[in-house]
């Protein structure tokens, strides 16, 4: 079991690692500590699910600004 420090808190965080999967993760991303490895992995986690929010964000746009979603039904349906 490894300790990883928290930045929302001082106390460190005891968590049950696959350390063949933090081998791969770590020679995957170049890093060259767990602490890194572990850290590297969860910015790249968030920003991949921020992107996907994103890009689904803009493709709402699109197709409401090319009139796909018929706001009156929905108005209707809500009555």
């Amino acid at each position: 079991m490894d300790i990883v420090r928290s930045e929302v808190s001082e106390w460190p965080r005891l968590i049950d690692v696959d350390e063949d999967l933090l081998a791969e993760a770590t020679t995957a991303l170049g890093t060259a500590t767990k602490k890194d490895t572990v850290n590297e992995a969860l910015r790249q986690a968030v920003e991949s699910s921020r992107e996907r929010r994103r890009d689904a964000l803009e493709s709402l746009q699109r197709i409401a600004d090319d009139g796909g979603f018929d706001f009156d039904r929905l108005d209707e349906l809500d009555r």
